[in-house]
């Protein structure tokens, strides 16, 4: 039986990285709510770098590039940035402006879903608006025939999402799917609490900076969860998206799949926008299905912090770019 003390251990260069990530991410996430720091990237982070991660600040500069990648044989979602919404009328701007997005891939025949934050939708308003505007938009997406996946954010938020999760479920809403991550101790739970919903669930590993109270501190304990979740939901049913760019960890689930007989419209490999895209088209070509999250929107300061925290790689893209600007 396969198991996460299966995959390939990194290299001895690599654990010196791995060990030295943690230190490094946590550096960038807390320098995220910096006023200096703040107003620097917002100032030129379009101009020396975010554009890597990010499909431009309006959806006609994101549809160019949702369509390119479609054209070579990826799927793709598209995210309107944003989050922490505390005013309802804003939020019902964000439902108006999630419903055009919705009517425009559809005019345009892109193969593409979209992914939101319920924090966008209300979420710290109240939980029964969050419902509210999201079932609005799972309704919207299913005349179109399309899917949306609701993101998860900080473990605070958890539960809320995945009891709004459940009432559209209940509420007869197939085209809905969510996330859980492999570096919250409770996820083991609330993926066996869900099993029952054959649910389409992403599988990541957490973006957020998070205590050793509520998650696992360690690397390396967070893989190994990883793995043991994805086998798991793949063994289980419903739809499972694999989401990272970590290759030892997609040839382990390639592998598992083929020895478990589990056919390939089961599972995809979810990647960002401007992250691996040689592996992305290699997996594709190697008939594998990926989806690649491409995000857009004026919004893009949080989400490119997290993006510089993952790799060191990406924060030394970033600095190239603004020292030649």
């Amino acid at each position: 039986m396969a198991s996460a003390d299966a995959v390939i251990p990194p290299s001895k260069s690599s654990r010196l990285a791995l060990s030295l990530n943690p230190v490094f991410r946590k550096g960038i996430l807390a320098a995220t709510n910096n006023g200096l720091v703040a107003r620097g990237v917002r100032r030129y982070g379009m101009r020396v770098g975010a554009a890597r991660f990010v499909a431009g600040e309006t959806i006609d500069e994101a549809v160019p590039v949702l369509r390119s990648l479609n054209e070579k044989g990826l799927r793709t979602n598209t995210t309107l940035l944003g989050e922490h919404v505390t005013d309802e009328a804003m939020a019902q701007e964000v439902v108006g402006a999630y419903r055009s997005v919705l009517d425009r891939i559809a005019a345009e025949r892109l193969t593409t879903n979209v992914a939101l934050k319920l924090t966008h939708l209300g979420l710290d308003l109240g939980e029964d608006l969050a419902y509210a505007n999201v079932s609005q938009l799972v309704a919207h997406a299913a005349t179109h025939d399309n899917f949306i996946r609701i993101d998860m954010e900080e473990s605070a938020r958890v539960s809320a999402t995945l009891r709004i999760y459940r009432r559209l479920r209940e509420a007869g809403h197939d085209n809905v799917g969510t996330v859980l991550q492999s570096y919250l101790y409770r996820t083991k739970a609330d993926l066996e609490s869900l099993l029952p919903l054959a649910p389409n669930l992403r599988l990541v590993k957490g973006a957020y900076l998070e205590p050793a109270s509520v998650a696992y501190p360690r690397k390396a304990d967070v893989d190994a969860n990883f793995v043991r979740l994805v086998e798991r939901m793949l063994r289980a049913g419903g739809f499972t998206a694999v989401a990272t760019h970590d290759e030892r960890l997609i040839e382990h689930v390639i592998s598992f799949v083929r020895r478990e007989g589990i056919s390939e419209d089961r599972f995809e490999f979810q990647m960002l926008y401007g992250i691996r895209p040689q592996l992305q088209v290699e997996l594709v070509r190697r008939g594998h299905r990926v989806l690649v999250a491409t995000p857009f929107g004026p919004d893009w300061y949080y989400y490119l912090m997290r993006r510089l925290a993952e790799r060191p790689a990406n924060v030394l893209f970033f600095a190239q770019n603004l020292v030649r600007r």
